[in-house]
């Protein structure tokens, strides 16, 4: 089954049902935009921002069963995992986003040298399974970009 939700500043949550043998998952999804803030082109360093997502599946039912799932981003307004950008108007401003801080694995489907998040675990009907983890978002120095709001929209896809 697959479950979309584009991050944005706010939180999103949205309810999924799975069914396996006798326990059925009811599912949601969770996850916090990467806001990087004020960029300096002048800075050395670049920029940094973290956002995070939760899956939290409960099982009810009977007996238990193995929930497994894998979370996907997709590349945004680029149209590529080399080097996503953030739009305003038509001037672009590049970033990615990263499994760890030392930004060195970009998060994206499993294609093109990019990282998909898998998980699983057994859960007895009446218990929780959570999975939690953070998004390092990272913009290079010395982008020389005019002020502006740019934005991106990235679609994260929990397919279990």
């Amino acid at each position: 089954m697959k479950f979309a939700i584009v991050i944005a500043a706010a939180c999103l949550v949205a309810p999924v049902p799975s069914a396996y043998a006798a326990v059925t998952f009811t599912c949601t999804v969770n996850a916090t935009g990467i806001a990087f803030g004020t960029y300096n082109p002048l800075s050395p360093t670049g920029d940094s921002s973290v956002g995070s997502w939760t899956v939290t599946c409960n099982a009810i039912g009977s007996g238990s069963a193995t929930v497994a799932g894998t979370l996907t981003l997709s590349t945004g307004l680029s149209g590529t995992y080399t080097a996503r950008t953030m739009k305003s108007g038509t001037h672009a401003l590049q970033y990615n986003i990263y499994l760890t801080p030392s930004h060195t694995q970009v998060i994206g489907d499993g294609s093109a040298g990019t990282f998909a998040l898998s998980d699983s675990g057994t859960v007895t009907a009446g218990q929780v399974y959570q999975i939690t983890g953070s998004m390092y978002g990272f913009m290079p120095p010395s982008q020389d970009v005019p002020a502006g709001s740019y934005s991106d929209s990235i679609v994260v896809t929990v397919t279990y």
